[in-house]
């Protein structure tokens, strides 16, 4: 449960660093740095969306309206919530309960946060020719197949850790 708490807390500071950063970009290439830590090969995929593709600056100029009215329209994670959150977690009695309705209430907001983000990246999608759009799909089924080579890495190392573990008792 321990695990699960830091978890909570952890996406819900970066979830909310995540949107004070968005405030911030105001280009394209800035987006998809609006999201997990870049470099990391565990993000979601849809966060370097546009990277690669060619943009004209007519387009550009485009997306970029379209980010900054999604700015004013984006709900943020209240700060109150995320400090309310590490009281709980670090208060002498587990409230359980109290937990678990304060990360609901967070996971509401970054649930709509996602939607609004995924209907800004539907409007800019909209904006690219058709040769565009198939580079894109390229490029998104690429980081696709590399996050599941990373994966199941991932997968593996684990069960190797495990077994390892239980073959040391």
């Amino acid at each position: 449960m321990r695990k699960l708490t830091a978890v909570v807390l952890a996406s819900a500071m970066a979830f909310g660093l995540a949107s004070a950063g968005a405030k911030d970009a105001t280009t394209i290439e800035e987006m998809h740095h609006v999201g997990l830590p870049t470099g990391s090969m565990t993000q979601n995929p849809q966060s370097h969306m546009f990277d690669g593709i060619d943009l004209t600056e007519e387009q550009r100029q485009q997306m970029r309206d379209l980010m900054q009215q999604a700015r004013h329209e984006r709900p943020a994670v209240r700060i109150d919530d995320i400090a309310a959150l590490h009281e709980l977690v670090t208060a002498n009695q587990f409230n359980e309960a109290a937990i678990r309705e304060k990360a609901e209430t967070i996971a509401r907001v970054q649930v709509e946060q996602q939607v609004e983000i995924a209907r800004v990246q539907n409007q800019m999608f909209q904006l690219l020719t058709p040769a565009q759009q198939a580079t894109l799909q390229k490029n998104y089924q690429r980081r696709l197949n590399e996050l599941r080579q990373f994966s199941n890495l991932q997968s593996a190392s684990s069960l190797q850790a495990v077994s390892s573990t239980g073959s040391n008792q």
